[in-house]
């Protein structure tokens, strides 16, 4: 079962954003899918970094493009992204705490749920950048 599944209403209508989405969600996905079912805690913290450093890396990418064009939503645009890593990181913590965290069920829901709201609420006005 994947973390989160791709929709097409996530489309900003920006092409590398896009397609920049699709793929850190479907990375996303490939690499939960190739946990063991077990808890393996070493492993899961491995998986729970990559998952940040990913979505941390691709917030980067969206911030550069909406500061080199001026994009007057950039400060609320920012601080939900930092909302997001924030959530990450007490999800990283949790399992820190308690091996038997169910991580996958609190990052599947906190990702879908953000994605969700993030793309109608913020990506989805990108398309203002756009000439």
């Amino acid at each position: 079962m994947p973390l989160i599944d791709w929709r097409d209403d996530f489309q900003t209508g920006i092409a590398s954003l896009d397609h920049e989405h699709r793929a850190m969600i479907g990375l996303l996905n490939e690499m939960a899918a190739a946990l063991p079912p077990e808890n393996a805690t070493a492993q899961i913290s491995e998986f729970l970094g990559e998952v940040y450093a990913k979505i941390q890396a691709h917030f980067a990418l969206e911030e550069r493009i909406m500061r080199e064009h001026r994009y007057a939503g950039f400060a609320a645009h920012k601080a939900d992204h930092e909302r997001l890593l924030d959530e990450l990181r007490e999800i990283m913590e949790s399992h820190q705490a308690d091996a038997g965290f169910d991580y996958r069920g609190a990052l599947s829901k906190r990702l879908a749920d953000w994605f969700m709201i993030h793309f109608h609420e913020f990506d989805a006005k990108l398309h203002e950048l756009m000439p």
